[in-house]
């Protein structure tokens, strides 16, 4: 990208200063093609070309310290002296880019300020307490269970009739006794009319409470972990045990984690269902929905501490005085309407007597019909008015928390270069303790490499177009010396760089026989080195990631950025051409048949 952008004019000192960067960061000579030799022959003799400044000093500073990987090490003194005086930043990068090219004396006088800035930046920035931020997944935006629709329609379409039936009935009835007795008969009918709308008023409420109560219970009914036949059974699963742990671990005062999970076993079965319901057609992880079910453990706890966790409106209990009024009046509702009956019969034939016993059977039957109608269709549109707001209600309440959490998260998440930049002083501190342990100095080798690969158990993450990182790391170096080649390898913790056992193996030139890599699009990369006097070793260089990326990121461009973040095209062919020509490598890789850089100007 940066020659296609030299190749349009955009040519200076800081862009070619990051295109040699970019040509030697990770490489070695023996990485370099015969082109790539002559074009960064070329590119040092156009420093003289640009602008004085900043910029052109620090690309000199570059081309020098190529110049001297052919030069005896005593003349190297004013080269390093010039990087020196180079800007903090700009050194860092020249020898964090360059580290696979500076070797011997060169790499020897720089190594302690390296390890020295490496200890100090280790674990700045708060790295500890920061890190388990950046494999955090994204969290999933906030939902709740919406209203569910109103039934009422076909309790609404039958009232009319029922209702037509019910007054025409009672209307008959009245005007019998009436006829019989008007004095009995107004005094009768006035305590009927006053039951009845006792027992409307009490028994409304009664009848929805103890509806709502019965449809709650059906509703939040969740299948047994290990029924076969729940559906979407994994990620069900995966939520209850969830919720188990956030109310294990947000328990109120009072309680043991084991007493509080009994005293909430119907709470979380509901929140249980209600997740699973809401997030299962996502096809997401548990992870990314944690943040919900943490948020309604420590709501659960903080509403029982105040005691507003079994209300009344979510106990359905309806007050005894109600309960009992509503009898009383259906009671004396019933022994006015055999009043009015006796009313009647005392004034009128046999067959007009037959016509009011007839009403009343009416009366009772529309009247319960038009009284379960009309309950019905009052009741939905309560609890479609009581559930719009409880469903607002929770979703703001939800989406407070998301954006607290979010916010958190993106003030928490480490950026990318403090990543690197942690992993870099790890990688410099492992090698500087390994060159220890064998009493080695940067004069001793001839050249080393580091594969940087996952450790499992991990987590992972990445930002878009980077490289994936990880929680647990597998360092592998390869130290090249005179007599062959040192491993060494160790796992870390890359939280807290707390290291792993370690394991260590010397072999020859002749030794490593040969080196091949698989590549399964549904596994990852392995890399399989085959010594003559051994089994073959298998290094899971990469995880398969191609389900995890962006709908516009391309596989196979990410799959490349992973293999040269890991170190791997480095180590594959150094391991390859070892493998290729044995002790024969030394000679073609003598750094005096290095070609000659010379920056002009």
């Amino acid at each position: 990208m940066i020659s296609d952008a030299i190749a349009n004019g955009y040519d200076n000192a800081e862009v070619r200063f990051h295109w040699v960067l970019a040509m030697l960061s990770g490489r070695a000579y023996d990485d370099l093609s015969t082109e790539e030799l002559q074009r960064l022959h070329r590119a040092s003799g156009l420093v003289r070309t640009y602008a004085e400044g900043e910029w052109k000093d620090t690309l000199r500073v570059a081309f020098e310290l190529l110049e001297m990987l052919s030069t005896p090490d005593g003349e190297t003194g004013r080269v390093l002296e010039r990087l020196r005086a180079l800007s903090p930043s700009l050194r860092d990068t020249i020898l964090h880019h360059f580290d696979l090219v500076l070797t011997g004396g060169l790499k020897d006088s720089l190594w302690a300020e390296r390890r020295e800035r490496a200890e100090a930046a280790r674990f700045g920035n708060d790295r500890v307490q920061r890190v388990w931020a950046y494999f955090e997944p994204d969290p999933i935006g906030p939902r709740a269970l919406p209203p569910r629709p109103s039934a009422a329609a076909a309790a609404q379409a039958t009232l009319p009739v029922r209702v037509g039936l019910f007054l025409a009935v009672t209307a008959f009835l009245c005007i019998l006794s009436l006829i019989a007795d008007p004095a009995a008969a107004a005094i009768e009918l006035l305590v009927a009319l006053g039951a009845g709308l006792t027992a409307t008023h009490f028994g409304c409420r009664w009848w929805y409470q103890e509806h709502q109560l019965k449809t709650k219970n059906r509703m939040f009914q969740v299948p047994h972990a290990r029924d076969p036949a729940s559906p979407g059974e994994g990620f069900t699963n995966s939520v209850r045990h969830s919720f188990d742990h956030y109310f294990s671990t947000r328990v109120p005062y009072g309680f043991t984690p084991h007493e509080w999970l009994g005293h909430t076993v119907h709470i979380r079965n509901s929140l249980v269902s209600e997740i699973a319901v809401l997030y299962r057609e996502s096809r997401i992880s548990v992870d990314r929905v944690n943040w919900l079910i943490r948020y309604l453990a420590e709501d659960t706890r903080d509403r029982y501490s105040k005691g507003t966790l079994f209300d009344s409106r979510h106990q359905g209990q309806t007050p005894a005085a109600a309960k009992a009024l509503c009898v009383v009046a259906l009671v004396a509702l019933g022994i006015t309407t055999l009043a009015l009956l006796g009313t009647v019969a005392s004034s009128v034939g046999a067959s007009q007597m037959v016509l009011a016993i007839l009403a009343v059977v009416g009366m009772v039957w529309s009247g319960r019909a038009a009284a379960s109608s009309w309950l019905e269709a009052r009741g939905e549109e309560r609890r479609l008015a009581e559930e719009t707001q409880e469903y607002q209600e929770r979703l703001a309440a939800r989406q407070a928390a998301y954006q607290n959490w979010k916010s958190f998260l993106d003030a928490t998440r480490p950026s990318e270069q403090e990543m690197e930049t942690w992993l870099t002083c790890d990688k410099t501190l492992f090698i500087d303790e390994v060159l220890r342990h064998y009493q080695l100095t940067w004069r001793d080798l001839i050249t080393h490499t580091i594969l940087v690969t996952p450790a499992r158990p991990y987590k992972r993450g990445r930002v878009k177009g980077g490289p994936w990182r990880y929680s647990r790391y597998s360092f592998r170096l390869f130290l090249v010396t005179q007599g062959g080649v040192r491993e060494i390898s160790s796992e870390f913790d890359f939280t807290d760089a707390r290291r792993g056992n370690r394991q260590r193996s010397n072999y020859r030139f002749d030794a490593l026989s040969s080196v091949q890599v698989t590549e399964r699009s549904e596994v990852g990369y392995d890399l399989e080195l085959v010594l003559t006097n051994g089994p073959a070793r298998n290094i899971r260089v990469k995880d398969a990631d191609t389900h995890h990326l962006a709908p516009d990121e391309n596989a196979q461009e990410i799959a490349e950025i992973d293999l040269n973040s890991a170190g791997f095209i480095h180590t594959f062919r150094l391991l390859e051409g070892i493998a290729a020509d044995g002790k024969g490598w030394i000679e073609r890789n003598n750094p005096d048949n290095l070609p000659s850089f010379h920056a002009a100007g």
